[in-house]
């Protein structure tokens, strides 16, 4: 199968296990990375064997890079996606798609007119976790799925991360920051959403960084750190999720489960691509753990782009692709517009629910 050239913008925390994985993958060729800072860039480089370390402008000026991994900071996605599909290079960036609607519904249609392909993290959804998940639901181990529920609660990021402050501005909180993997979970178990309801909140609108180096600088909140919301799903299902920030105490809430007229589902965190899964059908006492379907564990991020790069070679669809990563994002701002409106959002977009997944070292020689 033919190698795609690979170069990755963005050489901050997240670059490492992107750098560290496309290297497993005998179809992808890592062979420049980039950033605002050089230094940076260079330093990524000699740590992963990279070939060039350039600015920007040089890697997409690049005619043999086929494949851009946007790895820069949520409010300039777009622009950085953009510029690679004028470059004539594909892009995989990392989640959400875009900061607004917008700008994400432009780079899709870009991307259209020159015929590239769009794709985006979460990647998660591939692993063996919420693949197993689906294949249970897919033979009918519950039956009929009628109901979800997803949680995402914690403390949020002042106490352990060393600049924190975006996490509570317009564009962050927990919805954005961690919706992503949650939504594209339950729509790669239970297919597109057709509306929902959001009720959210400012719980503390002063918080305190107690992390180095910044321990003590006071960050005024700007975005609701606390949101419920309610979700119907094109195919019957109806599901509740609730991301905050706002629960010093902890919270003992699964990830993920699903009811169905059958049985009942554990999914393991969808920001893992692990297990445990686990299963209860109706007429038994306790939960059973499920053997998983694959070795795709551990931190595979970057699987998403093989899968992909895979998809371009031979003319398929792929699955971690723009538009899911639309529907996402629409989901995610829905919430929000949700609660400031008193009213349900009805679903402007769709995708199609991603065909189950099995990695094969035939086609994607993973080593």
């Amino acid at each position: 199968m033919r190698t795609l050239k690979i170069g990755i913008i963005g050489c901050g925390y997240i670059s490492s296990i992107y750098m560290e994985n496309v290297r497993s993958f005998n179809h992808l060729s890592l062979v420049a990375c980039a950033d605002l800072d050089l230094e940076r860039a260079f330093h990524q480089a000699r740590r992963y064997g990279i070939p060039k370390a350039c600015t920007v402008q040089e890697l997409l000026a690049d005619q043999d890079i086929d494949l851009v991994i946007n790895l820069t900071i949520p409010k300039v996605h777009a622009e950085i996606c953009l510029l690679a599909l004028e470059a004539g290079k594909h892009v995989y960036v990392e989640k959400p798609l875009a900061a607004n609607l917008s700008d994400a519904k432009l780079v899709l249609e870009r991307a259209k007119e020159k015929g590239l392909f769009v794709g985006s993290a979460p990647d998660t959804f591939l692993g063996a976790g919420i693949q197993t998940a689906l294949e249970l639901i897919e033979r009918g181990e519950i039956s009929t799925p009628v109901g979800a529920s997803a949680f995402m609660i914690n403390r949020g990021h002042e106490h352990w991360h060393p600049n924190p402050a975006f996490y509570y501005e317009k564009g962050g909180g927990p919805m954005f920051d961690m919706g992503p993997y949650y939504l594209t979970a339950l729509i790669a178990l239970l297919g597109p959403i057709k509306r929902l309801s959001g009720s959210a909140r400012i719980s503390y609108p002063q918080r305190t960084v107690l992390s180095e180096p910044n321990a003590g600088e006071k960050i005024t909140v700007t975005t609701e750190t606390h949101i419920s919301g309610t979700i119907d799903f094109v195919a019957g299902a109806v599901g509740t999720i609730t991301t905050s920030f706002d629960a010093f105490g902890g919270s003992s809430l699964p990830p993920i489960e699903i009811y169905g007229s059958e049985g009942t589902l554990l999914v393991p965190d969808p920001n893992t691509f692990g297990g445990p899964v686990q299963l209860r059908k109706k007429d038994e006492e306790v939960f059973t753990d499920i053997s998983l379907l694959s070795d795709v564990q551990g931190n595979c991020r970057g699987i998403g782009v093989a899968e992909m790069a895979h998809a371009i070679v031979h003319g398929n669809a792929h699955r971690a692709n723009g538009e899911l990563a639309y529907h996402v994002l629409e989901a995610m701002h829905g919430f929000h517009a949700s609660s400031h409106n008193n009213l349900f959002h009805h679903m402007e977009s769709t995708c199609q629910k991603p065909e189950p997944f099995s990695i094969s070292t035939q086609v994607f020689n993973y080593q």
